[in-house]
């Protein structure tokens, strides 16, 4: 889920206009209220929240940290993951 947000917000960030995100983050946190729902979900609450939080100047270069964080957890472990050998598609599996 942290890759999502991050690919979200540095979507955000980086395509939509200043004060439409701002439109965008009131969307999301109208739709988070109402969570209940089966196609909106309480995580739009807290996601909206940092759509808004990008246009607010003292704001911002904490969710831009909060977005390298959630960049660090969606990218595997460069040390501790190994990647899972292919079967080959020639061989009967053993």
């Amino acid at each position: 889920m942290a890759g999502v947000t991050y690919r979200f917000l540095r979507w955000g960030d980086k395509r939509v206009p200043l004060g439409v995100r701002s439109l965008v983050g009131v969307l999301f946190m109208v739709g988070g209220v109402f969570g209940f729902f089966p196609l909106l979900g309480f995580w739009m609450f807290p996601l909206g929240l940092a759509f808004v939080a990008l246009d607010i100047p003292w704001t911002r270069h904490r969710i831009h940290a909060w977005m390298e964080v959630l960049k660090a957890k969606a990218r595997p472990d460069a040390e501790g993951a190994r990647a899972l050998p292919l079967p080959d598609p020639g061989k009967p599996p053993t």
